[in-house]
Order: C-alpha cells, then structure tokens, then sequence
C-alpha cells in the first residue's frame, strides 16, 4: 500500500506527490476521490500530468484514489484544520459530487486541486504550493538582485582604483 497512514476517512483532503508538485483530492469514501484534472488526463498519470499546469480548463472527476494516485506515494493532510473549521463531512461530499462532470476554469495561480480542494473542505479558496513558489522567486530574486547590486560595486571600486 503507497498511503502514509491514517487511513482517509470521507471529507479528508488527501495530497499527492506527483514528482515535480502535488496533486490533491477530496475522500469521498469506498476508496474515491473527487479532483480536478485537464479532459485528457489518464488517472495515474503522474509525471505526464504536469501538463495538467498548461490547461485553462479541468473537469470535476469522481475516480478509485489508487487510480488518480498511480504509483506515487499519498497521504491525508488536513493541514488547515487548527485555521479552519471543516465542513461536516456530509456536506464536503455533497458538494464535490454535485460538481463531477463539470468542466471548470484551472488557473495554476488561483483555481489549481489545492485550490479546490480546500475551497470544499473549508469553504477557504487557497493554494500553499503558489504561495510557497511565489516566496521562494521573491526571495530567489532578491538574493541575485543584491548579488547583482555587489559585482556593480565591485566593478566600480575596481576601475576607481586604476
């Protein structure tokens, strides 16, 4: 078994490590999950559903978690649940099998699975891989504008002293 125990009960988010982010979905109890993916995506698709990051567009889809997990490892994390107050499970599946089949609009930045997910779970639209992303180019940028800003210096107390 790939989970990382607990056991998913219904209403649970579970995450998924896909190879290069993680892939999220909602229990929706007898071994489902409800989550976004592109129209083209095969359940399972793992690394190929990076491209999933391309689309404009996901469908709602209802599939076994041990398909849409694939071979990558999963677990249940309901980390916003000390920020948040869940909905009662019964109202998290309600509203994410209201949603199956429906096709709709998939921003990276503002409407990805954690997106969604959490939105069902919580009633909170968020995403912590865009804001963990977003903090790191910050901070990626920052760090090689000073490296910029040191080799000006250099480079200027190097031609005064010649």
């Amino acid at each position: 078994m790939r989970a990382l125990i607990p056991e998913p009960r219904p209403g649970d988010l579970i995450e998924i490590f896909r190879p290069f982010y993680r892939h999220w979905a909602i229990y929706v109890g007898d071994g489902y999950v409800v989550h976004l993916a592109p129209p083209s995506e095969i359940a399972g698709a793992g690394a190929a559903s990076v491209m999933s990051a391309l689309a404009d567009k996901a469908i709602v889809k209802k599939e076994l978690l041990y398909d849409v997990a694939g071979k990558d490892k999963y677990q249940v994390n309901n980390k916003h649940d000390d920020k948040y107050l869940p909905l009662p499970p019964s109202k998290i599946i309600q509203r994410a099998e209201e949603l199956v089949g429906q096709e709709v609009l998939y921003k990276l930045t503002s409407e990805n699975c954690e997106h969604f997910v959490n939105e069902l779970r919580y009633g909170v639209s968020r995403s912590d891989q865009v804001r963990d992303v977003v903090m790191t180019a910050g901070i990626a940028g920052v760090g090689l504008a000073a490296i910029g800003l040191i080799g000006i210096m250099f480079s200027r107390n190097k031609r005064q002293k010649q």
